[in-house]
């Protein structure tokens, strides 16, 4: 295929690993004597192109000036599905906006939506690949971002530990993950989190108190100055036992038609609220430690805490910063070979994997088999523990990446 200009977009959700990205396609456009070009905020940058007066061109000077290590895009996002646009010649459009600017193809960066859109703009005969990016996982590649949400969402946790102990609290911590579990579970066993909760699994409330009662009394009363804490983390896509996702209506939808998740933090905190002011121990509980004042103090607290975009924001992490240069590099050649609609999921030495994005694209969740392990060494997942049955298997080959 003959590329000679590249147009770069980032779009959906930011995360860490983008700008790595980013200046791993510029570099590799520039030793393959190629240029590359910033099309700005996503898919509404594509479609309005044709009205832009200038592209910004990612020579040396201005990828200079872009920090790998800094999360977010330079590029810019934005959540519009093409498909959807109120415009019959959408497509026609955005072909001219391409012409326009002498681009020959186009590599994208983002999620499952995103990724979408890269099939639709690839069967409209427009050159497109594909590198993964989603704090979620929830891809079939590894996605660059994940790396970076799981270790900002364990060090909040266990940051809020501090504060937790402080004043006896029983604290809830909601965090983005979409309809999968994987920030919350990795970031969870990162902080070593009590409880973790996931779409995954429904929970049952009674034997998440179950376990926060016996865990936090028990720490509490062993302490010299009768203080504990006791850490849930949660994904935002939370089920319960009926299988049932927790939505609070009034977030609304965002353009891919998705309900906005929020509320599972609440939630959590009000089952645990009602369970402690129903329970008789809990008053003899707080008498035994000196915390119970009468109308004022009579159950521990509950708070719950929402760090948000935090944990998609700041900075990125070694592993994103890696796979974001190998990943923007190796869309640059996939690119120039003509293997549009596809994902560059990896390079490995010389080799330079990929795959259909249609594929790529598939929701993965989280393998629930691993929590057995984990529920071996204590940490509750909101259901009846199951066994943990070892297998051994002599490996024969190098692990890169675990997630």
């Amino acid at each position: 295929m003959d590329i000679r200009r590249i147009g770069v977009i980032t779009s959906g959700g930011d995360c860490g690993g983008l700008n790595a990205v980013i200046k791993g396609i510029a570099r590799k456009a520039y030793d393959m004597g190629l240029e590359s070009v910033v099309i700005p905020n996503g898919y509404a940058g594509l479609y309005n192109l044709v009205d832009l007066k200038e592209v910004v061109v990612l020579n040396a000077e201005r990828v200079s000036k872009i920090e790998a290590s800094l999360a977010g895009s330079e590029a810019g996002h934005s959540r519009v599905k093409i498909s959807k646009i109120d415009d019959p010649d959408k497509y026609e459009r955005i072909k001219k906006g391409l012409e326009k600017f002498n681009i020959d193809g186009l590599i994208i960066s983002g999620g499952d939506d995103t990724g979408s859109v890269v099939v639709d703009l690839s069967s409209q005969g427009i050159p497109c690949i594909h590198v993964p990016k989603t704090m979620d996982l929830d891809l079939q590649p590894y996605s660059v971002g994940g790396d970076s949400a799981i270790n900002r969402i364990s060090v909040f946790a266990r940051d809020l530990k501090t504060t937790g102990m402080s004043h006896n609290r029983i604290l809830v911590i909601e965090v983005f993950g979409r309809y999968v579990g994987h920030t919350a579970f990795r970031g969870g066993i990162g902080a070593e989190a009590d409880c973790i909760l996931i779409p995954e699994v429904p929970v049952d409330f009674d034997i998440v108190y179950e376990h926060m009662k016996t865990t936090f009394f028990a720490r509490i009363e062993r302490s010299d100055v009768r203080a504990g804490t006791y850490i849930i983390v949660v994904a935002e896509g939370l089920k319960n036992a009926n299988g049932e996702m927790l939505y609070d209506e009034s977030a609304g939808m965002d353009a891919f038609g998705h309900k906005k998740l929020a509320g599972a933090g609440k939630y959590i905190r009000q089952q645990l609220e009602k369970r402690l002011k129903a329970d008789p121990d809990v008053e003899a509980f707080m008498k035994r430690t000196g915390m119970y004042v009468p109308g004022i103090y009579a159950i521990p607290e509950v708070r719950e805490v929402t760090p948000g975009h935090l944990v998609r924001s700041g900075h990125s992490s070694a592993y994103d910063v890696n796979f974001g240069y190998k990943t923007g590099a190796g869309a640059v050649v996939l690119l120039c070979e003509g293997k549009t609609g596809n994902t560059v999921t990896g390079v490995e030495g010389h080799k330079i994997l990929y795959m259909p994005t249609s594929d790529a694209i598939k929701r993965r969740e989280v393998d629930i088999e691993e929590l057995s392990l984990f529920e071996s060494l204590g940490t509750c997942f909101g259901r009846k523990p199951v066994e943990f049955k070892a297998e051994l298997v002599k490996e024969h080959r190098t692990i890169e990446r675990a997630m």
